[in-house]
């Protein structure tokens, strides 16, 4: 192939990455040709009071000042919240933790060294279901991931469901699809009506249904250390697609997302978009036994654990997993301290959001434009 032929290949990649991935030009410099500076953090919070302790940096491309108000995409936190909604469904009897999900589904999902082994969403929701992410969970807006699953390499092979805990983002889209079977609404629209919206947070899974209208250009934008664009930049007007597109470019939600069958579009696994501030007051429910959205007893049966490690039931990524609830990491501190919450970690951002019940204080706390080839840190102490 001729250098000018290649030349041509190369504008066109990065034409269709622009059109279709989100991915934009380098903003290593604000209008009044400053550096960007990475967006700093962090908010503590007890059962009835938030504070900030920092926020500097700015807000990405928008150069303005970052604050506690501003939302941004805060990755596998979203799990913990998704896991909220879960069990609000479980409470009014639409779900059932440890029924095979199949019964909700309409197709069969099923590890096929194990095919008659039910797959539950305890399991799911507690990383025991067997499933990995040696396929991509992220699902085209037209795509189907009963056919993700099929692939031997979606799943450990080793173990039965229920078995041994490593943790894989692709639980996510199959939760969400649990959870669309089981009510016939769509994932972002029963978030908002379940979780969101009873807690008066303005937020959202991938700009879907509990933000208000103009919060996107409010977004914290996710930059890499080099300035490019990761995820969020401001616009004005409508989001062109806020979910994965379809595997054609299109992006028409409401013609071509399944309930039931996709899951993955609005991204149960890392989409939410918050604040800080009101992350923190879904903190405040940790330290409030679930109030107002669960009963004590449900948010018992979601702390926990439900999964310790043993030394050979887990994979405990060098110490870091010693036990999970429903949604919920424990930590220890090392210091006598035990933590619940999670940890998010992609797009450069690294975020921690975690609560002390002993002495009923938490934080949250993020940095953006974080090397992904670094260490990851996993943002408890520090952020990387």
């Amino acid at each position: 192939m001729s250098g000018a032929m290649m030349g041509l290949g190369r504008i066109l990649m990065g034409l269709l990455l622009l059109g279709f991935a989100q991915i934009g030009p380098v903003y290593a410099k604000k209008a009044s040709d400053r550096p960007i500076q990475a967006a700093e953090v962090k908010v503590v919070f007890t059962a009835s009071t938030i504070a900030t302790e920092y926020a500097r940096g700015n807000a990405g491309v928008a150069g303005r000042k970052v604050t506690i108000d501003d939302p941004v995409r805060v990755a596998s936190i979203s799990k913990l919240v998704v896991a909220l909604g879960a069990m609000r469904l479980v409470e009014q009897g639409k779900l059932d933790l440890d029924r095979d999900i199949n019964a909700y589904l309409g197709w069969s999902v099923r590890n096929p060294a194990f095919p008659d082994a039910p797959i539950t969403l305890r399991h799911l929701l507690s990383h025991r279901s067997g499933l990995r992410d040696n396929v991509d969970y992220i699902v085209p807006l037209d795509g189907d991931l009963s056919q993700v699953l099929t692939a031997n390499k979606a799943w450990e092979l080793r173990y039965p469901p229920g078995d041994y805990f490593a943790y894989a983002n692709i639980n996510s889209p199959l939760i969400a699809a649990v959870l669309e079977g089981a009510t016939g609404e769509r994932f972002d629209r029963l978030m908002a009506r379940l979780v969101l919206e009873p807690l008066k947070l303005d937020a959202c899974y991938n700009w879907g249904a509990g933000c208000s209208v103009g919060r996107r250009a409010k977004a914290v934008t996710l930059l890499r250390p080099n300035g490019d664009l990761a995820r969020d930049a401001p616009l004005k007007g409508a989001d062109p697609c806020a979910v994965y597109p379809a595997s054609n470019g299109s992006c028409d939600v409401d013609a071509l997302y399944k309930l039931g069958r996709n899951g993955s579009a609005f991204s149960p696994q890392g989409g939410l978009r918050i604040s800080a501030r009101d992350l923190a007051k879904i903190g405040q429910l940790l330290l409030k036994d679930g109030a107002p959205l669960l009963s004590s007893k449900s948010f018992a049966e979601m702390m926990g654990p439900v999964w310790t490690f043993d030394g050979s039931n887990g994979d405990d990524d060098k110490g870091y997993f010693k036990a999970y609830g429903l949604g919920i990491h424990w930590l220890d501190d090392g210091k006598g301290g035990n933590w619940i919450g999670h940890v998010g970690e992609a797009y450069s951002l690294r975020a921690g959001f975690w609560v002390n019940r002993a002495t009923g204080k938490g934080f949250v706390r993020y940095v953006t434009m974080v090397d992904e080839f670094a260490p990851v840190g996993h943002c408890f102490d520090q952020c990387p």
